[in-house]
């Protein structure tokens, strides 16, 4: 070993929320540990990835302990609402609607991610984390069960650090997922995004709305304007949410074999506007609105996995590890689990306690955790987001099953449910393939359609607002309607889809969807 070099106990490699965030676990659960974070920028900047949901909201409130800071620099957010359209509907008023009726009984925020995640960096520094940036990591050599060397530019020198463990944090760079031959391509799920951050995009809880729609105003008991809103068409959705200091970040993500991105000469984020203002309600919202020309982005293939998580000396955390889909903003939940179970993982290395079996484990959940995940939530969903009779059922359903069978868990039994991924559990085994059938069949439903023209016909004036749920048993009586809803759609239409085998769908990278 070279003498001249650095030696740590962990060095983390990424120092925004999953950096952070591990760093603060380590150095809570190994008081004295000797770690280093490596962040390649000067100053966090703005991502993708602001709106949390009730798991992300427990840790990074009550594990994290950032609750104060979160609703004093932070929106509380008022849930998830989606708009639906079709050639009958005109404007805001006539659009389909599925959201909450009331406000929310769980916490959950609205973030911006530059301010954000520099708190958590912050509070791990604070917390005993050293810190080097701007630094380009450069090479990772790995020794199972030995010592791990990095190597980095900070400023004009190249620098060498070993350790005990490194902890990637990379994001979707996937440092060690590439580097290793780890990294795959979800081509089940060929999405692409284009997002920016707007100005003067209209309150939707305005005395101007209100007055130019009074039953719309009306319907409901809560807020709208701090909700995650979802302007939804056929094969895509795009995400409305609020930023402190009145900044909106919107974004486009659609299926590559369902929507054509437009193919003009226009500048990305032109054709971004261009393309929302297709429909009805986002006409409506962005009438005054202007987006940042210098913080416009794309994306396309979005979903990947690593098929490795952890070894002897190293594991992969939020983004680094993997990343599915932004609908639902599963992303933080994902960080959740990864980072906290990357710090116990570390921590009982550190305790003498043996690794092999801990690393399968790790390996065999997050594994089975991701692609459970992906195969019941996600996959072709894009098919039936834009019918607001599918999407109201599936919703309901998602929510109700994702209220009792995963945010329950960290509510009930503390920080440590997070060490158990979702789908990994015995229980939610049982539960996947339920999970699973209705989003295939509704997709399958939509497919029918899509053949008979006969997309979106029930989305016009539709409103679907739900109570709310709890963390109590007695909420699957609200599972009750929207299974009998389902039941309805298949006997009355289904039929006709239940022999038919799946279309065939244009290969990955076939459509035309370059942002030049």
């Amino acid at each position: 070993m070279n003498n001249d070099a650095s030696v740590y106990d962990v060095v983390v490699i990424g120092g925004a929320l999953s950096g952070g965030a591990t760093a603060t676990l380590l150095l809570r659960s190994n008081p004295g540990l000797n770690l280093l974070i490596l962040e390649k920028s000067a100053q966090l900047t703005r991502r993708v990835g602001e709106a949390t949901v009730e798991v992300s909201a427990f840790f990074m409130g009550r594990v994290l302990g950032m609750t104060k800071y979160l609703n004093e620099s932070h929106l509380v957010k008022q849930g998830l609402r989606f708009w639906f359209t079709n050639d009958e509907v005109e404007s805001l008023g006539d659009a389909g609607e599925v959201g909450g009726h009331y406000q929310v009984r769980l916490p959950s925020y609205q973030l911006d991610r530059a301010t954000f995640d520099e708190e958590v960096l912050r509070r791990a520094c604070v917390a005993g984390a050293k810190l080097l940036r701007p630094v380009s990591v450069t090479k990772v050599e790995l020794n199972p069960g030995g010592e791990q060397r990095v190597t980095f530019r900070n400023g004009e020198t190249t620098e060498t650090v070993y350790t005990r463990w490194i902890v990637d944090a990379s994001g979707v760079a996937a440092l060690l997922a590439r580097k290793e031959g780890w990294w795959r391509q979800n081509t089940d799920h060929p999405t692409a995004a284009a997002w920016s951050r707007w100005k003067g995009v209209k309150d939707w809880d305005s005395y101007e709305l209100a007055e130019k729609y009074p039953r719309w105003a009306s319907a409901i008991c809560g807020i709208r304007g701090t909700a995650t809103n979802h302007v939804i068409g056929d094969g895509w959705w795009s995400w409305w949410i609020p930023l402190k200091g009145g900044d909106v970040s919107v974004g486009v993500v659609f299926d590559q074999r369902i929507v054509q991105w437009p193919q003009t000469e226009d500048k990305l984020g032109d054709r971004l506007k261009s393309f929302l203002m297709q429909h009805p309600v986002a006409r409506e919202m962005l009438a005054d609105a202007q987006f940042d020309e210098n913080d416009v982005h794309w994306r396309k293939n979005l979903a990947y996995y690593s098929t490795t998580f952890a070894g002897d000396g190293f594991v992969l955390v939020g983004d680094a590890a993997g990343f599915m889909d932004p609908f639902y903003s599963p992303g933080m939940d994902w960080i959740s689990f990864t980072t906290s179970s990357a710090a116990e993982l570390i921590t009982a290395q550190r305790r003498g306690e043996p690794m092999a079996e801990r690393i399968k484990r790790h390996n065999r959940d997050f594994s089975l955790s991701y692609h459970s995940w992906f195969e019941s939530v996600y996959k072709d969903k894009y098919e039936y987001m834009g019918e607001w009779d599918l999407m109201s059922i599936a919703f309901r359903l998602d929510l109700g099953l994702y209220y009792m069978g995963v945010v329950s868990q960290p509510f009930k039994f503390g920080a440590k449910a997070l060490l158990s991924p979702p789908f990994t559990s015995p229980m939610s085994r049982i539960v996947f393939p339920f999970v699973r059938a209705y989003n295939r069949r509704f997709a399958a439903i939509a497919r029918s359609r899509r053949r008979a023209k006969a997309l979106g016909k029930a989305n016009r004036g539709q409103r679907c607002l739900i109570p709310g749920f709890t963390l109590k048993w007695t909420d699957l009586r609200l599972l009750v309607r929207p299974i009998v809803k389902w039941g309805w759609i298949e006997l009355t239409e289904g039929w006709r889809s239940w022999w038919q085998p799946p279309e065939e769908k244009t290969p990955i990278g076939a459509a035309a969807n370059t942002p030049a």
